[in-house]
């Protein structure tokens, strides 16, 4: 059975984990041919064996702030599968320092990943598909547009990303090359990244309530929530979409 990105060639970073991972599972079920990159190459290589089909799933090792690495990992991936079709931006990080406590070189780590990594996928996917059109998905958040007191640098770099993906999309229309831009903002998702944010505090389990309690659907989202987001930001249903910024928050936004 074909499914609805049989042939294609898609990235997706930060796959070893949360969102990406289920992005990954997504597309393949689809018939798309995968690279899932991150900078886990332990939790990466599990889930290489977990999917165990070389011919539809690569593995890549990849630092998204280092910009010889984009350069690199576009490469192999034109010589695994061929020209790339969509990029999925979904490494990130996230740190609850205070703000009164937070160091330069801890907000500049968050930058360099969240922003830089997603400035690099966008600049060096454009220069790969703007010959032959595609779509970029960037991952966003509910912290692009509402203020976190434990996350700040997180929300700077989100609306960063929010702002940029806009841009992005304008330059791509501007100059005809056929190139989707879009983001899409998860509220506060059952990931690896959020339990670590959650369980650095004294008093997690009512610091959780709360959180939980700002989404009117009264729960966190699952990764394959956002997943299917994405699937369909970058899919040929969404062809006259772009520049868009989608939460997918159970609510959050709508308050």
């Amino acid at each position: 059975m074909m499914g609805e990105f049989s042939g294609k060639v898609i990235v997706v970073t930060g796959a070893a984990s949360g969102i990406g991972k289920a992005t990954v599972r997504q597309f393949l079920a689809e018939g798309a041919f995968v690279v899932g990159t991150d900078i886990n190459v332990e939790a990466g290589s599990k889930l290489s064996d977990e999917i165990n089909n070389p011919a539809k799933f690569h593995f890549l090792q990849h630092d998204v702030a280092n910009e010889d690495a984009w350069v690199q990992v576009l490469k192999d991936v034109k010589s695994i599968y061929g020209p790339l079709d969509v990029l999925v931006n979904s490494a990130g990080i996230s740190f609850s320092d205070p703000l009164e406590d937070m160091t330069l070189e801890r907000w500049r780590t968050q930058q360099a990943v969240n922003m830089d990594g997603t400035f690099l996928g966008v600049k060096h996917a454009i220069h790969e598909m703007k010959g032959r059109g595609g779509a970029i998905v960037n991952i966003a958040s509910i912290a692009s547009d509402v203020g976190i007191f434990a996350a700040v640098g997180y929300c700077a770099t989100k609306g960063a990303v929010k702002s940029f993906t806009k841009a992005a999309a304008l330059y791509c229309a501007q100059y005809n090359y056929n190139i989707r831009v879009n983001a899409i903002q998860p509220g506060y998702i059952e990931t690896p990244m959020v339990r670590d944010v959650l369980d650095v505090h004294s008093h997690k389990d009512v610091l959780e309530k709360k959180i939980r309690d700002l989404h009117p659907l009264g729960h966190f989202g699952e990764p394959d929530d956002i997943a299917a987001g994405i699937l369909f930001a970058a899919s040929d249903k969404a062809k006259f979409m772009t520049g868009a910024s989608i939460p997918i928050d159970g609510g959050y936004l709508a308050q």
